[in-house]
C-alpha cells in the first residue's frame, strides 16, 4: 500500500470523532494516561512532539504521513514490525491546555476504530499529562483470530505511547 493509495479510501468506522466524548459501544476502550513532567514549557515540548507524530514514532512505529504536522484530513501509513496501517486524522485538538490528534481507521487496518493521542496541561498542579483514548473491534478475520495477541500488543503499544514524549 502506498501513501497516495489512501486519499481514495473511506474512513472503515461511522462514529467519527467519537474519542471526543463518550466511547461508542460495540468496541474495545481504551483510556489511558500518565504524567509526563511538570510546566508550561514541558507541555509545550510534548505538543509540539505529539503534533509531529512523536507518540508514534517514540513507541517505535514508522511513520509516513502526508503532512509534517498532524492536521485534519493527513493520511498516515503506521508501520509496526511488518505491518502497515492506513489511518487518516479526524480532528485536532488545539486548545491552551490541551492538544492532540485523532486518527481513523481505513481499509487495510487490522482493526476498526480511532485513536486519539494527546497532552493536557493542569495550571492547578503544573501537571502534564499524555493521554491515549480509543475505540476499535477486530476488522479481519486474521485479527479476531489473533484476539489475544493483538489486545496484548495493543497494551504494550499503549503504555510506549504515554512515555514517548
Amino acid at each position: 500500500m502506498k501513501l497516495t493509495d489512501l486519499a481514495a479510501l473511506p474512513l472503515t468506522y461511522s462514529e467519527v470523532g467519537a474519542t471526543a466524548g463518550p466511547l461508542p459501544d460495540g468496541y474495545h476502550h481504551v483510556r489511558e494516561s500518565a504524567v509526563i513532567g511538570h510546566g508550561r514549557a514541558r507541555f509545550e515540548e510534548a505538543s509540539d512532539r505529539v503534533m509531529r507524530w512523536g507518540m508514534l514514532r517514540g513507541a517505535g512505529a514508522g511513520v509516513t504521513a502526508t503532512t509534517e504536522v498532524a492536521a485534519v484530513g493527513s493520511e498516515v501509513l503506521v508501520r509496526l514490525g511488518p505491518v502497515q496501517v492506513p489511518c487518516r486524522v479526524v480532528y485536532v485538538l488545539d486548545e491552551p491546555d490541551h492538544r492532540g490528534f485523532a486518527y481513523g481507521t481505513l481499509p487495510g487496518h487490522a482493526e476498526t476504530g480511532e485513536e486519539l493521542f494527546a497532552v493536557r496541561y493542569d495550571p492547578q498542579t503544573q501537571a502534564v499529562h499524555a493521554e491515549v483514548t480509543a475505540f476499535s473491534r477486530h476488522g479481519t478475520w486474521w485479527s479476531r483470530l489473533a484476539g489475544p495477541v493483538t489486545a496484548l500488543v495493543q497494551r504494550v503499544v499503549t503504555k510506549r505511547y504515554l512515555t514517548a514524549v
